[in-house]
């Protein structure tokens, strides 16, 4: 295996002002840090989120010890999705997968990890049948079908169904007032130790509806704020704007571990037990938490099109899932939803005890790993 190499990747121009470096608008590039095997080239991965910083990613040495080049390949967008465009992103992915193919891998493979598998299956959904020519908000999306050359499999692994699902079942309904980060409803709180855990069905009903509610609500005043803005007919007018969503890490799944149940602990992926999942949803720098009209149209909302497993149902590669059956994010209806989507194509691993990062495992790390590589390389 040879030592890891820097690689450096110009992207098309985004949206105006998408970056506060002049130096970034002017040339847009990405980052990535990869490893390769001494040998045949094979076959190659890249793993990549949307926003998180996937350079130093787990997978990234082991699966070059087996025999597959891998990439942890960053957006645009990395450390900060207040103005993120999903289809900016694919695009993004696209200059990976181009990257690789130009050194020789004809077989190329998208590891998605957690926030990365809707990633992954939007890429491919769209390499295989593009049919997007504006962003949600009507601006020209400006894709291509050669900024998205197709891969031959998706590989995905503590796969969130996408940040559309995520919002939906993470918002706090107990938000009483959207400028009020304080304003609750105490009738809604789930931390409130009088719900809960355990939580009734007729708590857990009226949790959902009003989660429901909530998030249709930001999602009307997104629509209706956007328009007022480009409404205006003065020249240099603002056309988006940022907001803030206050607490968003608000899932009775985190504290009841009878719902949905796994071999997960109680509290979150961000914050141990009960008092760790509620400072996490009070945290400055939570899921969301600041965002553009535009970022929230294509990563949040309803509208957004990079629902996961929606997108996986278009495409046609085989796909394989590896299950961490202690995360506390993603649960065995995740799974069904993955598996329903892909049908016969998919084959599922369950990585018994897995947390949502494998942080402190690395025997399961290696696991996975081995069953990638294997993968991978049958293809």
């Amino acid at each position: 295996m040879t030592d890891p190499e820097l690689a450096v990747i110009d992207v098309k121009p985004g949206a105006a002002l998408e970056s506060q470096s002049g130096l970034q608008m002017l040339r847009p590039r990405i980052y990535g840090a990869w490893s390769q095997p001494a040998g045949p080239r094979r076959a190659a991965a890249i793993v990549m989120h949307p926003a998180s910083n996937f350079m130093g990613h787990y997978l990234v040495a082991p699966l070059a010890e087996r025999g597959v080049a891998c990439m942890g390949l960053n957006s645009r967008y990395a450390g900060n999705d207040t103005l993120l465009l999903m289809e900016r992103v694919i695009q993004d992915l696209g200059a990976g997968v181009h990257y690789l193919r130009q050194r020789g891998y004809e077989k190329v493979v998208l590891i998605g990890n957690s926030g990365g598998a809707a990633l992954a299956s939007f890429y491919q959904a769209q390499a295989e049948h593009l049919d997007i020519e504006c962003m949600p908000d009507g601006d020209p999306a400006g894709l291509s079908p050669q900024d998205l050359p197709p891969v031959q499999g998706l590989a995905l692994c503590a796969a969130h169904e996408g940040r559309s699902t995520l919002m939906r079942n993470w918002i706090d309904p107990s938000v009483t007032d959207e400028r009020d980060a304080l304003s609750l409803d105490a009738a809604l709180d789930m931390y409130d130790v009088r719900h809960g855990p355990p939580y009734s069905h007729a708590f857990l009903e009226r949790f959902r509806n009003a989660q429901q509610a909530r998030y249709e609500r930001l999602d009307q005043w997104v629509g209706e704020r956007l328009a007022l803005l480009r409404a205006q007919a003065a020249p240099g007018s603002a056309r988006d704007e940022v907001f803030v969503v206050h607490r968003t890490h608000a899932d009775p799944r985190f504290l009841d571990l009878g719902i949905d149940p796994n071999d997960r602990a109680v509290g979150s992926v961000w914050g141990a037990g009960a008092l760790g999942a509620r400072a996490v949803n009070h945290a400055a720098s939570q899921m969301g938490r600041i965002t553009s009209l535009t970022g929230w149209l294509s990563q949040w909302s309803p509208r957004s099109r990079a629902d996961g497993p929606a997108n996986l149902a278009r495409t046609s590669v085989p796909v394989l899932v590896c299950t961490y059956t202690a995360d506390q994010s993603t649960f065995p209806s995740t799974r069904a939803a993955w598996l329903a989507a892909g049908g016969s194509r998919v084959r599922n691993i369950d990585i018994v005890g897995g947390n949502h990062y494998l942080a402190g495992q690395p025997q399961l790390v290696q696991e996975v790993a081995d069953a990638m590589a294997d993968w991978i390389l049958a293809l």
